[in-house]
């Protein structure tokens, strides 16, 4: 196969150049130092057909494409705009030499010429050694031609600066060592249709293409692209010459696709276009990529108007001064209907050419003109330092080979009509794009530019949506597979494409983040909360009981009001410790009681502050423990004084042992110990600590004590009230004693609202959650302090301070005898 193809190439070659040497066309070729190479599509192959004869094709049998002559006239203004430049090569001329290239695989003869030296190619030939007849060539237009032709040209060095081939594959260097671009490549092109799309918010897309490399790169580039940017192609499709396009049209439109992305050669977006004006297909978005953005014919098709908004992409559109001029003076010196542009070379034919005027020349698709300058420009400014030219000669001697001027050409940079000209690593060119609207509703129709794409210095991207007369009511076309999602909606998706979803609102604590995750309810962090159907989370407010409270400050207070009272009181019962009334209220045992109730007060102030391990393991057992302490010394205050007045006449014995083995302290001694062991198995065996409850409320997060172990806590709690209960029979048992040994209403009251205050926390802490439940819970605790101190201690010292004549021996004997003779009545 590669022998047959190198045969057939061979022999074209030799057909078409060595025996057909002859040609003078100005059109085609120019004498200069140094020649340049053009390859222009001047006429199209409508359908390319398998090669079965050994023959160069003849470009000017088929379809005329005005376009390329236009394309060729930018190349011979440029040529003469720099020989007719006294800086720029000033004593150097540069000549070229034309071909018509109008297949993707029967041109390579052009090709061979340009490789060639004196007729002939040398393969073997040293590359420092060989010199080609063109130092540097242009073109041809389209990627596929060029990929086809690329490795003749770049296995020489040769710098092939192409005004027309956008394929991504081309700025491979390991492929296409010497291949140099002046237009963006696809890949640049497909980013800013992207931005496109993305800009008016669609994402139902189509994506129309021919069967060429042109087209199959775009599309692979567009996939790649899409990707994790919510746009979703619908429908895509290579289309060849012979394709059914109405049937294309009908599939999109039935999948209600509004946004159709044309990528294809302007053969092929013109027979799309045509057939949905045939088809009727309306208020469609069209996005043309640059390659038809341009098309002056297209856009006078009737009916045009009604398919819907045509935005094209192109390369930044620049003027060329002179350029009308030189047009004019080349028609000048071309006679209408004269055959002088014909000649005996392949592919150096035109027919028509000379029969188009000046301005159907100016008027024709400008999309690659700048690149066409600019490629010329480049080669020259690559020339120019080959030869170490400055600003009034060159050195002539100096040999100027084509890898040569590759070197010089990556390190260019300089302005063209105002534009920078610079090639990146990959000889890419700086990225200028324009985005236009066709305006096909005026005659003659207009292209206006409505937005524009920049790379350097930085990428930026603008449309102007003022300038866009949308056509469905002035509003943006909705392309999209389903309408948004409201604010705290998730999408769910729905069938093969992302796009088509439906919608669920975010249960509560989770949130939608569209920018992160449209599809995904996340759950809010631990110190976050949210409401169902929510974008964000919350900050939880941290609460606890703070020193700085209204509450807090008057239960802090209160509890060292009572520490201070308390103290008090031990220093007053201390200083008349002889007096019958500290005698009466238990003597040394009282003193046992009052640092009970110091130490219990204490542990109100580990309710206030950040919970912490310790502030909760002592908040409660502190309370806990010696509060217990001081009801059993309570109880058996209440019990001996039952003993000495009643028990000690009924049962002697018993009373004597009770007094000889000192019974009062060793029930303390065995309820404090009982209770020690309780409340060390209540703080080691799960024990209490500082949690933070964000299950309570949503909004918040309260940091509280867990309680610990349930059955440890219920021993303490049970062994607490159990002595409370036994003090508060002993003092009913003991109601009917002398008035000054009868404790039975102050121990009652206390132990009621000890009782009382207990249950009303506990039954707020099952029912009720709170931050103020903590502080219920100090108060709990100074209130049931408050009960014994008032009703126990207040009354003796209000006694001793203020009717000494009650804290005598004989006003407790008068006591004691009154008692007794009511007894004996009895």
């Amino acid at each position: 196969m590669i022998l047959s193809s190198i045969y057939i190439l061979l022999v074209g070659f030799t057909n078409c150049f060595f025996f057909k040497m002859s040609w003078s066309s100005s059109d085609f070729s120019l004498d200069g130092d140094y020649l340049l190479g053009g390859l222009f599509p001047l006429h199209e192959i409508e359908q390319e057909t398998t090669l079965f004869v050994a023959e160069a094709t003849e470009c000017s049998r088929h379809i005329s494409a005005k376009t390329g002559y236009g394309m060729l006239q930018v190349m011979k203004f440029a040529v003469e705009e720099i020989n007719n430049s006294p800086t720029l090569l000033p004593n150097v001329s540069l000549g070229y030499e034309i071909f018509d290239y109008c297949s993707n695989i029967k041109n390579i003869n052009s090709v061979l010429s340009f490789i060639s030296r004196n007729g002939s190619i040398k393969p073997k030939e040293i590359l420092n050694n060989y010199q080609p007849k063109v130092v540097a060539l242009t073109g041809p237009f389209g990627s596929t031609r060029t990929i086809t032709i690329a490795p003749l040209i770049t296995m020489d060095l040769i710098p092939m600066v192409n005004y027309g081939a956008a394929s991504y594959a081309l700025s491979n260097k390991l492929q296409y060592p010497s291949f140099v671009r002046t237009v963006p490549s696809n890949k640049d092109m497909i980013e800013m249709i992207i931005h496109i799309i993305q800009w008016f918010g669609w994402n139902w897309v189509a994506f129309l293409g021919s069967q060429d490399d042109y087209s199959s790169d775009g599309l692979k580039l567009f996939n790649e692209y899409i990707n994790n940017t919510g746009i979703c192609l619908a429908y895509q499709k290579g289309l060849s010459l012979n394709a059914n396009y109405s049937q294309t049209l009908k599939k999109i439109h039935m999948l209600n696709i509004n946004v159709i992305v044309v990528f294809a050669v302007s053969q092929y977006a013109s027979k799309i276009i045509k057939a949905a004006i045939a088809n009727n297909i309306q208020d469609k978005v069209w996005i043309a990529s640059h390659t038809w953005a341009l098309n002056q014919q297209l856009p006078r098709e009737p009916g045009i108007e009604k398919i819907g908004t045509i935005i094209g992409i192109t390369d930044r559109l620049l003027s060329f001064p002179g350029f009308n001029e030189f047009v004019y003076k080349d028609r000048g010196t071309t006679d209408v209907g004269h055959d002088e542009v014909k000649s005996k070379t392949c592919n150096q034919v035109c027919h028509y050419c000379s029969l188009l005027t000046a301005e159907e020349i100016i008027n024709e698709n400008p999309s690659f003109s700048f690149g066409i300058y600019a490629s010329i420009y480049t080669i020259a400014h690559a020339l120019h330092k080959v030869l170490q030219c400055d600003i009034n000669e060159c050195q002539k001697n100096t040999m100027a080979k084509p890898y040569m001027l590759l070197g010089e050409i990556k390190k260019l940079d300089f302005i063209l009509n105002g534009r920078q000209v610079k090639y990146d690593d990959n000889y890419d060119p700086a990225i200028s794009y324009d985005a236009v609207l066709w305006r096909t509703g005026v005659n003659p129709p207009q292209f206006q530019i409505v937005g524009s794409y920049d790379k350097h210095p930085e990428i930026t991207f603008t449309m102007d949506n003022s300038l866009l007369p949308w056509q469905n009511n002035g509003s943006v076309p909705f392309s999209n597979c389903s309408v948004e999602c409201k604010v705290g909606y998730s999408r769910q998706i729905e069938g093969f494409h992302s796009c088509c979803f439906t919608c669920k609102k975010c249960p509560p604590n989770t949130y939608v983040d569209f920018s992160r995750d449209p599809y995904t309810c996340f759950p809010c962090a631990e110190g976050e909360w949210s409401d169902e159907g929510s974008s964000t989370c919350q900050t939880r407010t941290i609460v606890y009981p703070q020193f700085t409270e209204i509450l807090s400050i008057i239960v802090l207070v209160s509890a060292a009001c009572i520490i201070i009272l308390l103290i008090a009181i031990f220093c007053l019962f201390a200083y008349n410790y002889d007096t019958p009334v500290v005698k009466s209220a238990g003597g040394s045992m009282c003193f046992l009681m009052l640092t009970s109730l110091i130490l219990s007060s204490i542990s109100v102030f580990f309710f206030f502050g950040k919970p912490t391990f310790v502030f909760c393991l002592l908040r409660n057992v502190i309370f806990e423990y010696f509060f217990t302490v001081c009801i059993s010394c309570l109880t058996v205050r209440s019990f001996q004084i039952i003993s000495v007045f009643k028990m000690a006449t009924q049962f002697p014995k018993v009373y004597s042992l009770w007094v000889k083995h000192n019974g009062q302290w060793l029930f303390i001694a065995f309820v404090s110990f009982m209770h020690l062991i309780s409340c060390v198995i209540w703080m080691t065996v799960n024990p209490v600590k500082a949690i933070a409850d964000s299950w309570t409320f949503k909004d918040q997060i309260m940091l509280i004590c867990e309680m610990g172990s349930t059955i440890s806590f219920t021993i303490v709690m049970f062994i607490s009230w159990f002595i409370g209960f036994l003090c508060l029979l002993f003092s009913y048992m003991g109601r009917d004693l002398p008035k000054n040994y009868n404790e039975a209403k102050s121990i009652t009251f206390s132990l009621i609202l000890y009782y009382l205050t207990w249950i009303a926390y506990f039954t707020a802490y099952l029912s009720v959650k709170s931050k103020y439940i903590i502080i219920l819970n100090a108060v709990a605790q100074v209130s049931s302090i408050n009960g014994i101190l008032f009703s126990y201690f207040i009354p003796k010292s209000y006694v001793i301070i203020f009717q000494p004549q009650k804290n005598t021996p004989a006003y407790f004997q008068t006591s004691i005898q009154t008692y007794t003779q009511t007894i004996s009545r009895t």
